[in-house]
């Protein structure tokens, strides 16, 4: 189990990170001959090939399970890493993905997504309050969140905070 780090944390971009987020939902659940090899086979060995070798630019991941739902959050160095992997003969992702497209295709028993998004230090702030090193922080720089770092405003690059309404100026 990851240790807990008290205190308030944040990350600290200081080049743009790519978020990938990748996932499938099984349709089918008694299909399970045709979804099974994809969750406990392909995925997890493209991750094992991608954390064994970090040149091929991934930085970290974390995987997320819900009802008919599997989802693995990537942090990338560039989108040019993550392209190439996915285009490249050499590395496990496309002989999986052509026999994915072999096996199941467009034919409903599984759907996939992924979406990309690519961040700038300036436009992403994060929060980590009693936690262990994780997302944004772990793929990038964790950090106390303190001075220019203690409010969202703060780190998305604001000098003043807005004023808060109260109940006595409510136009404040």
């Amino acid at each position: 189990m990851s240790t807990v780090i008290n205190g308030r944390f944040t990350a600290d971009m200081k080049e743009p990170i790519v978020v990938f987020l990748i996932g499938m939902r099984i349709n089918r659940l008694l299909a399970l001959r045709r979804w099974l090899p994809i969750a406990v086979g392909a995925m997890p060995r493209m991750l094992r090939e991608l954390m064994t070798q970090p040149e091929l630019g991934l930085i970290s991941y974390r995987l997320l399970l819900g009802w008919r739902r599997i989802e693995v959050v990537q942090y990338w160095r560039s989108f040019e890493q993550l392209e190439h992997y996915a285009r490249s003969r050499d590395q496990a992702h496309l002989p999986a993905w052509q026999a994915f497209n072999r096996s199941v295709g467009v034919d409903g028993t599984i759907g996939i997504f992924h979406e990309t998004y690519i961040v700038q230090p300036e436009a992403a702030e994060a929060l980590y309050g009693n936690m262990p090193v994780f997302g944004l922080a772990q793929a990038t720089n964790h950090v106390p969140a303190t001075g220019r770092r203690e409010t969202a405003r703060r780190r998305m690059g604001g000098e003043s905070e807005p004023a808060v309404p109260s109940p006595a100026n409510p136009s404040a």
